[in-house]
């Protein structure tokens, strides 16, 4: 959910996608049962959950793209400098909302939290139990970010070092098939044994959903784009020229994920949902960088200011829901305008620890680096 763009050229289009998102994962968590929502909102936000996945693709692109933009210009990738800024654009807001949940309960959306040790090794996401231990649970997409942001410029180093670079396509192209056969092999040797259990469902989170050797696609379609942007200019040349066109193309395919993944806890959806919906949104991002699609041209400080504040809402958005929900309990207020309150509690909280945290440490790593 991280996300930033250094070079000269702002991508509007991202920013966009951005906003969409963290729209997506809002209203996704919001229709959960633990929390009041209107009934007809099942409907609309059962795909939401994709929202993360079109994260992950955000941020596969971003960061391998600056990573490869070192490699064509010919300099070393130095992995201090890379984790330094990860550090400072990462830690400091996810280590206070860390620190609000286990120090506030009444900020938690279910009773319990996982060890706070899950939390600070960002190992959340392994061995999830969301029955007993489901607060904070969506921590587990930031655990999937940090295994890549510490691999992903170890992989370049070693290329650029054994001069196996120009073949690393392949490396991408061995992770993908691996993606398909460890989650047929989680399907039919960790799930499906646990089927008849009455809480399947969390076994299926825990072997399926949430793993990050499951959850690659995303970072992989990314890096992919990255890649053909970065190194491919002719090819990227050509593409670009169908903007609109493409973003069509990525509307096609995640219709076609979203009938396949409808019902997510089945074979096809488990082990190639990921995987179509990933390619879907990758689609959508090659749209939105095309300098002939309205992606591209079209600037919104709406979605600008929402994209600047996806991470923090991303943080805090159950929290502050369930704040929001509990202190107007007593208030006999329309469904559809309590979501509108947690709508506008959630940003002004993702506001102020934008604000108060993520800014000023922003500002320091600048000035360290």
């Amino acid at each position: 959910m991280t996300l930033e763009n250094k070079n000269a050229e702002r991508f509007y289009g991202l920013d966009h996608l951005r906003a969409l998102a963290i729209f997506l994962v809002f209203f996704y968590h919001y229709q959960n049962p633990i929390f009041e929502h209107p009934e007809w909102l099942y409907d609309y936000a059962k795909f939401g959950w994709t929202g993360v996945d079109l994260f992950f693709v955000l941020s596969g692109f971003l960061i391998s793209s600056q990573l490869f933009l070192k490699i064509k210009q010919g300099k070393e990738i130095s992995y201090k400098d890379f984790f330094i800024k990860r550090i400072f654009r990462i830690i400091p807001a996810y280590l206070v909302v860390v620190g609000i949940y286990f120090l506030i309960p009444f900020f938690r959306e279910k009773e319990s939290l996982p060890p706070l040790w899950k939390f600070l090794t960002f190992t959340q996401n392994f061995g999830t139990n969301l029955k007993d231990f489901g607060t904070f649970s969506h921590a587990w997409s930031l655990c999937v970010e940090e295994h890549f942001y510490f691999f992903l410029p170890i992989i370049l180093i070693l290329l650029q070092a054994t001069n196996l670079f120009r073949k690393s396509y392949w490396l991408l192209i061995i992770l993908f098939l691996l993606g398909f056969i460890v989650r047929i092999y989680s399907w039919d040797n960790l799930y499906i044994p646990k089927l008849n259990d009455e809480n399947s469902w969390m076994y299926w989170y825990k072997f399926i959903y949430y793993p990050t050797y499951n959850r690659l696609d995303g970072l992989l379609v990314g890096v992919s784009i990255a890649g053909v942007y970065q190194f491919m200019p002719n090819l990227w040349n050509r593409i670009s020229k169908s903007g609109n066109l493409i973003i069509l193309l990525s509307l096609i395919i995640l219709t076609l994920a979203y009938f396949l993944c409808y019902h997510e806890r089945t074979f096809y959806a488990s082990v190639f949902g990921f995987t179509l919906v990933s390619i879907g949104y990758g689609f959508l991002v090659i749209g939105a960088i095309s300098p002939t699609s309205f992606l591209y041209k079209w600037k919104s400080k709406a979605t600008i200011f929402i994209a600047r504040l996806s991470f923090a809402l991303y943080l805090t958005h159950k929290g502050i829901i369930h704040i929001t929900q509990q202190l107007l309990e007593d208030v006999k207020i329309d469904s559809n305008l309590m979501m509108l309150f947690c709508v506008l509690t959630c940003l002004v909280g993702a506001y102020m620890l934008n604000l108060l945290i993520e800014k000023p440490f922003m500002k320091l790593r600048d000035r360290v680096i």
